[in-house]
C-alpha cells in the first residue's frame, strides 16, 4: 500500500482514500454518500424553519468546505471513473440547492415580524438582509 494512502474508515470497506480526504478518511464513494446524507438532513431540517442564524451560520461553513472538498477530490490525484464523476458533479448541485434553500429561509425568517409585540419595519428587516 502507498504510503500517500489510508484506507477508507467504513468497516469492510477497504478502498483506498485519495490524499484529498485523509482527514475525513473516506473513500471517494463514501465521502459522497455522507456529503450527500448531511445534505438531506440539513435540508429537511431548513425546511421546518426551526433553525436559527447560527446554525444557518455552521451549515453555510458546511456548504463551502463541502464544496471546496469535492473540488479538490475532482481535480486531484485519484483516477475518478465516469460514474464517480457524475457523483461528484451531482453531489455540487445537492450544495448548491442546499445553499438556495439557506438563503430562502433567511430572507423569510428576516422578513417575519415580531410577535412580542414590538412593532417591526418589514422593508427596513429585508434591506438589512
Amino acid at each position: 500500500m502507498d504510503n500517500c494512502f489510508k484506507q477508507c474508515r467504513i468497516p469492510g470497506c477497504g478502498t483506498l482514500v485519495p490524499t484529498e480526504l485523509e482527514m475525513e478518511g473516506y473513500c471517494v464513494p463514501h465521502f459522497l454518500s455522507a456529503a450527500e446524507s448531511a445534505c438531506a438532513e440539513m435540508r429537511r431540517e431548513t425546511a421546518t424553519g426551526t433553525s436559527d442564524a447560527t446554525r444557518r451560520a455552521e451549515v453555510e461553513s458546511y456548504v463551502a468546505a463541502a464544496a471546496v472538498k469535492l473540488a479538490l477530490v475532482g481535480t486531484g490525484s485519484a483516477r475518478l471513473s465516469d460514474e464517480i464523476k457524475k457523483r461528484v458533479l451531482t453531489t455540487f448541485l445537492t450544495l448548491m440547492i442546499l445553499r438556495e434553500n439557506l438563503d430562502r429561509a433567511g430572507a423569510h425568517f428576516s422578513a417575519r415580524p415580531r410577535t412580542n409585540g414590538t412593532n417591526v419595519n418589514v422593508a427596513s428587516v429585508a434591506a438589512r438582509a
